[in-house]
């Protein structure tokens, strides 16, 4: 994809290279949102990310966050999640206004290395990319895109795109509401997994305006669909248990099978509509 003179808003709070700062407290609901929806590593065991997100700490003010530098990167790496991330704003600015409301972005992007602190406990690298409702920033360890290559196969800077609109979708629904239905607990029906869904559908949304909104700045090219599509694929419940346990348990599903991954991405895409996205009521994932 081209992205290179995509507009930059400079909303990134860079954290890299400043050590964690560390937080007291229980673990709230917004711990428990993250623990479900956020993890997009999910080569792991759930209970083992509870207690992660539990060992951080609790809520709101009760978590040290440390302060990072505010503004647009200037290395490749930085400068293309801001690009990213201003592209969702523009995107999702338009469909808001267009339904006569007004869209407000993620306070921040957050980069950082290993941990960090956040409105929802201790943020780890091992938990993967994710959106923290407390405090409405998503928070984002780079060396993500190294395992998501190495590990997961989905290689191309699109499927570092659609990771982030991914997790810009969970803001989405923590606006309108729908974020709330994450707490349906897990298995292939659950709302966990239809929330992670429309995330998907959102993603896929994002990715059809992303060049009308750019003015042309931001461009797909041939391959960057289908790179998309595999990232979807191998974030996949089915994917990642087969990877890491050998066999498939629809019961513990948290984000939905490859394929239902990939298709709700598509719809999203091939529609540009988010009132299709409304997996909570659809009858087929």
């Amino acid at each position: 994809m081209r992205w290179e003179g995509g507009r930059r808003s400079g909303n990134i709070d860079d954290r890299r290279g400043i050590g964690p700062v560390g937080a007291v407290g229980g673990i709230g609901v917004g711990g428990i949102v993250v623990a479900l929806i956020g993890i997009f590593v999910f080569g792991m065991d759930p209970g083992q990310v509870m207690n992660m997100v539990s060992e951080g700490g609790g809520t709101g003010a009760q978590v040290q966050q440390q302060a990072g530098k505010q503004g647009s990167p200037q290395d490749q790496a930085g400068a293309f999640v801001d690009v990213i991330e201003t592209s969702t704003t523009d995107v999702w600015s338009q469909l808001f206004q267009r339904a006569g409301q007004r869209y407000a972005p993620p306070e921040d992007v957050v980069l950082y290395d290993q941990a960090t602190g956040t409105g929802c406990g201790t943020g780890q690298a091992a938990m993967g990319p994710f959106y923290c409702p407390n405090d409405r920033k998503v928070y984002l360890d780079l060396s993500f895109w190294n395992e998501l290559e190495s590990q997961f196969g989905a290689k191309g800077e699109f499927a570092r795109a659609y990771v982030i609109a991914h997790e810009v979708g969970h803001h989405v629904q923590n606006l309108t509401g729908s974020l709330r239905n994450s707490r349906g607990g897990s298995g292939a029906e659950s709302g966990a997994v239809r929330v992670e869904l429309q995330a998907d559908c959102y993603a896929g949304v994002w990715a059809a305006h992303a060049g009308a909104a750019s003015g042309g700045r931001i461009t797909l090219e041939q391959g960057d669909l289908e790179s998309g599509l595999g990232a979807a694929s191998a974030v996949g419940d089915d994917t990642i248990q087969r990877r890491t346990q050998g066999r498939v348990v629809p019961d513990a599903f948290t984000h939905g099978t490859a394929e239902q991954r990939m298709r709700w991405f598509r719809v999203g895409y091939e529609s540009g509509d988010p009132g299709q996205c409304d997996t909570f009521k659809a009858r087929r994932l």
